[in-house]
């Protein structure tokens, strides 16, 4: 006979591990499993040559909600690192994110906020004025609302063709709200986030997670639609964090997602390229970014104490079945079909769905955090 728990949370990534954590300090008796080998999920890190590989894509933990940043710091202390990508153009040229004065100055020479206002003033009107000419009110998809939001020299440059590779469709194949905000700053300031605060866990995310499980039951290699009805039979409620339309059987039909594949390299020299986010807007250069892991959480001169550095390339695709999803696809269909889904799910009461593939959502990680603590509020 199976002992009786309080919760089963199928998904040992950071909603399951949080929701794990606050559950247990409540006197609460936890179970959780995961299909995968390890606890952590995306945001799992694989050591190699003493560096935290982000095994997954980066993960820069980031946010405004000083409750869910003290939250993590009481779990594991975070470092100090600020996200301050850099771009490579197809013209070769190496460009400063986001939209801000250094990326101007590179593009145009211009020095001056006054400057750099009157250049996007003068691209985006071109831009407007041949919308008008060709009877075009609004925009309608992607490439008319960042012309409109930019114009086109940084559309062209730093723009078009990564979003083309992350998404796989031309930008005029795209809904015009996923560029609908872009950030755009007259400033001299390369920090991507504008949140209060931001950093990488010291030693990585997996001490994060470990933190999180500590003194919780888990198992691993275990998957719930293997023996569905047994895990249904061992737990009050159960806190589901897979796929959505696979807990209902797929009856309205697949949610589609975005992938990426990873090519990760292990290289003799201390320093690569010198940033730990490089993005390749080229069209004809098959990934989207190189990521160099050390960079995360070793900084300054202490980045040549180690002769190894550790690389990924990644490479955005289209999901099949087998392969990780990542990244919802928010066209009409998916949200129509989600929509049927989620009524299903607020029908039931007892079952908890969250996190990113439970509410079809792409979630950055301090939103996740929030969630888990406002279903013990």
């Amino acid at each position: 006979m199976l002992m009786k728990y309080d919760y089963l949370i199928v998904g040992a990534g950071l909603f399951g591990a949080t929701f794990a954590y606050l559950a247990r300090k409540r006197g609460k008796r936890c179970l959780v499993i995961d299909k995968r080998s390890h606890a952590g999920g995306n945001i799992y890190c694989e050591n190699v040559e003493g560096i935290n590989v982000h095994k997954y894509g980066a993960h820069i933990f980031h946010t405004s909600d000083k409750e869910v940043w003290d939250f993590v710091n009481s779990i594991v202390p975070f470092n100090r690192y600020t996200n301050c990508p850099v771009a490579q153009a197809p013209d070769g040229k190496l460009h400063n994110l986001p939209f801000n004065m250094n990326t101007f100055y590179q593009m145009w020479g211009v020095k001056t906020p006054a400057e750099a206002q009157a250049k996007l003033d003068e691209q985006r009107r071109d831009a407007v004025e041949r919308m008008k000419e060709e009877g075009i009110t609004e925009p309608r998809n992607l490439e008319e609302q960042a012309l409109t939001l930019i114009g086109c020299d940084i559309y062209e440059q730093l723009i078009k063709g990564y979003t083309e590779k992350q998404w796989g469709r031309k930008c005029t194949e795209l809904p015009a709200f996923i560029i609908r905000r872009l950030p755009v700053r007259m400033t001299f300031d390369n920090n991507y986030f504008n949140d209060s605060y931001q950093g990488i866990p010291i030693g990585g995310y997996n001490r994060l997670i470990d933190g999180l499980l500590d003194g919780v039951e888990v198992k691993l290699d275990t998957d719930f639609f293997a023996d569905r009805a047994r895990w249904e039979s061992i737990a009050d409620k159960i806190v589901f964090t897979g796929k959505i339309d696979e807990f209902y059987g797929y009856r309205f039909g697949k949610l589609e997602y975005r992938t990426v594949r990873f090519e990760t390299e292990t290289l003799d020299e201390p320093n690569h390229q010198g940033n730990a986010v490089v993005n390749y807007t080229a069209a004809d250069v098959p990934y989207t970014r190189i990521i160099e892991h050390k960079h995360f959480e070793t900084f300054g001169a202490a980045v040549y104490d180690n002769p190894h550095t550790v690389i990924s390339r990644e490479y955005s695709t289209e999901w099949t079945d087998g392969m990780e999803p990542f990244y919802p696809v928010n066209d009409e269909r998916n949200q129509a079909v989600y929509e049927q889904y989620r009524t299903l799910a607020s029908l039931e009461s007892s079952v908890i769905f969250g996190g990113r593939l439970a509410e079809y959502k792409y979630y950055d990680m301090a939103p996740i955090i929030a969630q888990a603590l406002n279903h013990f509020k």
